[in-house]
């Protein structure tokens, strides 16, 4: 299998970074499979949709070049890993952007005439990381646990699995320390991922507890 791991986040040195950087090493490690780390931020995606973006959407004229290379990455891989941080309870609006954008009428699924949508990445196993600094307890407490499946879980993706990646203790500790850890954790890592395989449409949870540096770092 190959993996296209895309990280929404502006500081290489950021937990999130490290925890793509691991997760793709313990994909790897067993020489199974591929992955490709798309640093958004880096590459310098402009996550705003435009006029051009409208009229793809539309079908009145081709999808702009950047969507072209993106759609084209997606379609070379069997799973697709979004690694983010958890900002105001959802995505960084990066990533948001390169989601509204990429996953477009004609490619990501066809919209009909009577409203209807017909889905076209059924094949493509997605797995969420998201990495904030709360603990389970206070994204249940008040409903951001339920309110975030609702919004990305099930309004964006209906198939996949999801991961969640958070501190277990509310605290904030080393990155150095955080990237140790989640090299330690690529094992269960890459059985996340190789259990994806042939799975059926329904999602699941998994949490592997990470610990934060400091705030601002995740």
């Amino acid at each position: 299998m190959h993996a296209l791991i895309v990280v929404s986040h502006p500081d290489s040195r950021s937990l999130t970074h490290a925890v793509a950087r691991s997760f793709a090493e313990g994909v790897e490690e067993s020489g199974k499979h591929t992955t490709e780390i798309a640093d958004i931020a880096a590459e310098g995606f402009q996550a705003a949709f435009n006029q051009a973006d409208r009229a793809a959407y539309f079908l009145q004229k081709p999808l702009p070049p950047d969507i072209l290379r993106e759609q084209e990455r997606i379609d070379r891989a069997d799973a697709l890993v979004l690694v983010y941080p958890v900002y105001w309870w959802s995505f960084p609006g990066q990533l948001k952007g390169w989601i509204d954008r990429v996953f477009s009428n004609g490619w990501a699924y066809d919209e009909a005439p009577d409203g209807t949508l017909g889905k076209r990445l059924g094949r493509l196993a997605v797995h969420l990381i998201g990495i904030g600094g709360a603990d389970g307890g206070t994204y249940a407490r008040h409903g951001y646990d339920k309110a975030m499946r609702t919004q990305i879980d099930h309004g964006i993706f209906d198939a996949g699995r999801q991961c969640v990646c958070e501190d277990g203790a509310g605290r904030h500790r080393s990155v150095r320390g955080c990237g140790r850890t989640a090299r330690l954790r690529r094992e269960r890592l890459r059985a996340l991922f190789e259990s994806s395989a042939g799975d059926d449409a329904s999602w699941r949870e998994c949490r592997v507890e990470l610990t934060v540096d400091r705030p601002g770092t995740a």
